[in-house]
């Protein structure tokens, strides 16, 4: 494989791991932007949509099937979570709020562990997922092509949502003044759950995905895209919407290219790297590539 073709690998590569990070880190600031809340129980809604696609597979759904099933429980998740954990806490301070959402964590975790299975179980990916598209002497994964082609449309789409629609346009209007919003008869419960709702269906979608890739499902798999989302948020700053996608391709690429074009021994640190241009962001740019110093706009 020449020199080219190694690059233009490693950028599929990077798009494809940009891709998923980019369909957790959006949820994570929608919610951000309307509650000011970091709900780090997002992750364990792309788990529970993830054992969702799995029980029905077993149940003798087929695979699509199941992943529609998978998207729509990943969602109501979402919206139950909002109801019972955090809307009785609105008002309350941040910390109240960070602290419930790391509650939430422990208990949904521990119930897949004590009523499911703490062991990793097989995920069903499709035949057709698990070939691969060859192309000169690159050969790329089924499910990476789907990933980033789904990501993109999922990306339009949500695009469209936010700017088009009444309940976007009520979304934008709270994400910028949620009091002016509420006095302009905006209902903010109906553009929280809504919030909450596609927000928890874009995890769902991120939770295919990243199933797929890795082959099984644990209850532990929410954890590090919901991480790497956060830092994804953080990048692009918090409560923009195009940041959030910006900081998650630029985190998927910082990965690649450093696991690819460094000395093993080194390569092995690029979570370090990853941190330390974090930091480098944020002391140059304490809001974030797309964040401004007042409450951002969706």
């Amino acid at each position: 494989m020449s020199s080219l073709e190694t690059l233009l690998q490693q950028l599929f590569n990077a798009l494809t791991i940009g891709s998923l990070y980019a369909e957790a880190a959006i949820g994570l600031a929608m919610i951000f932007s309307i509650l000011n809340m970091v709900n780090f129980a997002h992750g364990d809604i792309l788990m529970l949509g993830v054992y969702s696609i799995v029980f029905g597979v077993a149940s003798g759904l087929p695979f699509w099937g199941a992943a529609i099933l998978g998207v729509v429980f990943a969602a109501l998740a979402g919206v139950l979570m909002e109801r019972v954990a955090y809307r009785p806490l609105r008002g309350a301070p941040d910390v109240a709020l960070l602290l419930t959402s790391f509650a939430v964590t422990v208990l949904v975790e521990n119930g897949i562990i004590m009523f499911v299975s703490p062991n990793p179980q097989p995920f069903p990916v499709p035949a057709m997922l698990n070939k691969y598209v060859s192309i000169g002497n690159l050969r790329l994964p089924a499910i990476d092509i789907g990933v980033i082609a789904s990501t993109f449309v999922l990306l339009a789409v949500f695009t469209l949502l936010v700017k088009r629609t009444r309940i976007g346009i009520a979304m934008r209007a709270s994400s910028s003044d949620s009091v002016g919003a509420h006095l302009c008869g905006i209902d903010i419960n109906r553009v929280v759950v809504f919030a909450f709702a596609l927000g928890s269906a874009m995890a769902g979608f991120a939770g295919i995905g990243w199933a797929g890739r890795l082959g099984i499902v644990e209850p532990f798999m929410g954890l590090e895209p919901v991480l790497k989302g956060f830092v994804a948020c953080i990048f692009g700053g918090f409560g923009s919407l195009p940041g959030a996608v910006l900081g998650a391709y630029m985190l998927g690429g910082m990965e690649v290219m450093f696991t690819a074009f460094l000395p093993t021994e080194y390569a092995l640190y690029r979570n370090a790297y990853i941190f330390v241009v974090l930091i480098l962001v944020l002391l140059l740019r304490p809001s974030g590539l797309l964040g401004t110093t007042a409450k951002e706009k969706l």
